[in-house]
């Protein structure tokens, strides 16, 4: 029968709502906007329903997300906080407990629908299954809100018939199957059960009992859709109960593209709040304002940034320091500074009085470049370079350090320990106390790390055990229990006794430590150096979307078989023999070695320009100065000139000079690089192209824009040499435009040197050429961790090593496969842009499907830490106050 309703006559939701649905068996429903129906549907009503409710309803989401559900769920959890919900949870808690008990139970159902299949799903009907299993259909203007139900003039009609029943109920199920409705992701369901029981904490409150989710719970990164990765929330909350005892002493060393930023930014934020002193971040200069925009757009978190003369605010305000007698870097006015290694390592007098201040939290990101000048002669005291002498110093200030890189071992491990050094400063728990084998042996360790070498006796192996003993929770039932045995409180990390000394208990002990591999499992490496890699969250399934929690993306490497190596033509080839034999003359003259002993011909494998410049800088000065060349080619241990006068090696670059001046236009790999881009497609997927020589990025940019005068091409460099090209006219252009035109899809074909390798998001472009190799292999990694990031469109980045066969970067292939081997002994890490036959020189391959110590140990790294169901929340404007508080207050 047919019914109307009016509620300018009837009380719609008591004289047909709830009138229909008590007791029934089932209701399915089409309703509004998502935002609001999920709010108001939860009624006494519905708890009565024997059956399920279920509701369609629309959503901001596209259908394209629909196909990638952790897009989806992104966009669902964005347009959830866009809606407030926390305010309408102070108003109704118990609405929404009632709300989150029905979603949880599986009672009530919810289904979105991206507006983009049909449009706004405007139209509002029902189907209600009555106690007796009669069944209802109704439709009309009545969203599914209080205000529809109980506020609004709206108007329905209700017909009990056959035919108006299965119209009603086709609709629904059209919906409620369409492939691309998705269900209400566990995430907006956990976070209704939080907003219900939802308590406001002061700071005082809070310090109680801290805890890392209630600061950030909240902040725009959950607001946004992409909340946190476990392994981000993993080693914050390690981190900062660390903090919250005796101070955190790690490396963060997770492969490029995890977020390092994130983890740092969340615990500079925790330690300021948990303290009254200051926290310093460091970074390199390029990153600096990059740094300030994360911690403000992600977590809404004010610092200051100190700009070389002043400190420059979130918002832009500048700070002029106060003629009061504080050095002007000691006025910062916030809690957190963030300031710039190239102060440190120019020696400036600015940065001295950072030293005389007491730190809560040191963050040091790119921490590699902290390192010793000697490094020819690993087994020497360190030559520590100015970063390195700073933060040695500045580690002793602090209570918790934090050294940020994706790169702790380079060229050879005695850099990781250099790195755990500079945090050994400040505790005992790193490397032990000033007697400490770790200390006094670097070299020694690390052979027994890697298997190197055996120890020989028990007492000895005891001697590296003992200093530092790690804490119980390395292991409970053997260090914990020995530790209890030995009478050492969790801050103590030496422990004095010879092996003979110890009782047979404690024998027994120490026994069991070493059949359980003590130096593979609890060497100070692996316990202070945490690295988490990409493929482990490329092979974990999110149990929440079903799907990784990190979308793979493969790397396609090109130019890497013996097919591959390009060509020199007879000239070119001649030139590069006078090189060699100007290499092998000055060898023997001068004893160079290093950077000299290859300058020249590196340079020339780059590109014929850049060779030629070189050769011509040689001739004209007599001489090799450290000054024309130490922008690309960083090397500290360089002497500053080496004179050139011999008649041979003038000889030899006379001949160079001329050859190269001849052949200058016909380089090889530029000539490659065109092919690359156009005749194999790669200039549409957007592509950097990578050298170590600004004259080579010069080069290369000028001869493509002279192929390609319609396109923007972007030059990416160190200094101020950074810009954009167009038909062959240059305009400088600072570098974060040239980021957002890249991000923009404005530009799609970028030049850089290694200035663009750290720090930077590219994951709009999908290939890269490498135009010549680095010798350190970890920054061919970094380069290709532009690309390889959260973002990337595509399921495969496309990288092209460009080399020159029978060269000079041919033995570079055979040197970096050897200091790769070195690197995954001590951290079982290997760049993906290497290939097979890389690793076949120093028979790696044959280990490269076993388990490395570190990926069993931060394999857990990846289990869901759950925040979301944190009810507690730190007062907002309190929290905001608090960190906006400069250093002096």
């Amino acid at each position: 029968m047919l019914e109307r309703y009016s509620s300018r006559l009837t009380d719609l939701a008591e004289g047909f709502l709830n009138k229909h649905l008590k007791n029934a068996k089932s209701y399915d429903r089409l309703a509004g906007y998502f935002s609001s129906s999920i709010l108001e549907i939860a009624g006494e009503a519905i708890e009565s329903i024997e059956g399920v409710a279920r509701v369609v309803c629309n959503s901001e989401v596209e259908s394209k997300d629909v196909l990638v559900a952790k897009l989806a769920k992104q966009k669902l959890v964005r347009e959830w906080f866009k809606s407030k919900p926390e305010l309408k949870a102070e108003q109704f808690p118990e609405r929404f407990k009632k709300l989150y008990e029905l979603l949880k139970s599986g009672k009530l159902q919810v289904r979105v629908v991206p507006n983009d299949v049909y449009g706004l799903v405007h139209g509002k009907a029902g189907v209600i299954t009555l106690s007796d299993g009669r069944k209802i259909a109704f439709v009309g203007s009545v969203n599914e809100t209080l205000p529809a139900w109980k506020g609004n003039y709206e108007i329905l009609w209700a017909d009990d018939s056959i035919e108006s029943v299965e119209w009603v109920q086709n609709e629904f199920d059209f919906f409620w199957n369409n492939p691309y409705a998705c269900e209400l992701c566990d995430l907006i369901i956990e976070n209704i059960g939080r907003l219900a029981e939802r308590n406001i904490v002061s700071i005082e409150e809070w310090k109680k009992e801290p805890d890392p989710a209630s600061p950030v719970i909240e902040a725009p990164v959950y607001r946004e859709g992409f909340g946190l990765w476990n392994h981000q929330k993993y080693f914050v909350k390690m981190v900062f109960e660390e903090h919250c005892k005796d101070g955190a002493r790690y490396i963060l060393a997770d492969e490029v593209g995890l977020g390092k930023t994130a983890q740092l930014g969340m615990i500079a934020q925790l330690t300021a709040l948990y303290g009254n002193k200051p926290v310093l971040i460091i970074v390199p200069k390029t990153l600096l304002w990059q740094w300030q925009d994360e911690l403000k757009t992600m977590f809404d978190i004010p610092s200051a940034v100190w700009d070389g003369k002043r400190w420059i605010v979130e918002t832009g305000q500048e700070y002029r320091p106060q003629a009061n007698g504080i050095p002007p870097i000691l006025q910062c006015p916030r809690r957190i500074g963030i300031i710039s290694q190239g102060l440190i390592t120019s020696n400036s007098d600015i940065v001295k009085p950072l030293l005389d201040l007491e730190y809560e939290c040191v963050i040091v990101d790119e921490a590699h470049r902290a390192r010793r000048q000697n490094l020819n002669k690993p087994g020497e005291k360190p030559e520590p370079n100015n970063l390195m002498k700073f933060l040695l110093e500045l580690s002793q200030k602090t209570k918790t350090m934090i050294l940020a890189t994706a790169t702790p071992i380079q060229l050879h491990p005695i850099e990781g320990w250099d790195l755990l050094y500079i945090l050994a400063q400040g505790s005992q728990k790193v490397l032990g106390d000033a007697f400490s084998l770790w200390q006094l042996r670097p070299l020694e360790g690390i052979d027994y790390v890697r298997g190197e070498k055996e120890i020989s006796s028990k007492a000895y192996y005891w001697s590296w055990i003992r200093n530092p003993l790690p804490p119980s929770s390395e292991n409970p039932f053997t260090i914990g229990k020995l530790r209890r045995s030995l009478g050492m409180g969790d801050d103590e990390y030496v422990s004095y006794d010879d092996y003979d000394a110890l009782l047979p208990s404690q024998q027994d002990i120490v026994d069991e430590l070493i059949e359980e591999n003590f130096m593979e499992k609890y060497n100070p490496f692996i316990r202070h150096i945490v690295k988490r890699k990409r493929s482990t969250l490329e092979n974990t399934v999110d149990p929440e979307t079903g799907e990784p929690y990190l979308k793979k993306i493969d790397v396609v490497l090109f130019g890497e078989g013996d097919d591959e190596g390009l060509v020199l033509s007879a000239p070119l080839k001649k030139a590069y023999e006078y090189a060699e034999e100007f290499t092998n003359l000055l060898r023997q003259k001068t004893g160079a070695k290093g950077f000299y002993k290859t300058l020249l011909l590196r340079r020339m494998g780059s590109s014929m320009q850049a060779g030629l410049n070189t050769a011509k800088a040689i001739y004209e000065k007599r001489a090799i100065v450290k000054d024309d060349f130490s922008e690309e080619d960083e090397d500290d241990e360089m002497p500053d000139r080496i004179s050139i006068t011999g008649r041979d090696e003038l000889f030899c670059l006379e001949e160079i000079i001329d050859l190269l001046e001849y052949n200058k236009d016909n380089d090889p790999k530029l000539n490659k690089i065109l092919h690359i881009l156009n005749d194999m497609g790669w200039l549409e997927r957007g592509c950097i192209i990578f050298s170590e020589y600004f004259d080579t990025a010069w080069t290369i940019a000028q001869k493509l824009s002279s192929a390609m005068p319609d396109k923007n091409i972007a030059i990416y460099a160190g200094g101020d040499k950074s810009g954009i090209i167009k038909n062959g006219v240059y305009s400088k252009v600072e570098r974060d435009e040239i980021k957002e035109l890249v991000l923009d899809g404005k530009i799609k074909l970028m030049i850089g040197t290694d200035a663009a390798a750290e720090g930077l998001n590219l994951q709009t472009l999908g290939a890269l050429i490498n135009v010549d190799l680095p010798w350190n292999p970890i920054r061919l990694e970094q380069r290709q961790g532009r690309i390889r990031r959260i973002g990337q469109q595509f399921d495969k980045v496309y990288v092209y090593n460009l080399r020159y066969k029978d060269s000079i970067e041919d033995r570079i292939h055979a040197v970096l496969s050897g200091r790769i081997k070195l690197t995954y002994d001590m951290i079982g890490s290997l760049p993906e842009i290497i290939k097979d036959e890389w690793m076949e020189i120093v028979k790696t391959v044959e280990i490269l499907n076993s388990e490395h110590p570190f990926d069993i140990k931060y394999k857990e790294h990846v289990e869901k830490v759950d925040w979301e169901s944190c009810k507690k929340v730190l007062d907002n404007e309190q929290r905001k106050e608090w960190l906006m508080r400069g250093w002096s207050n």
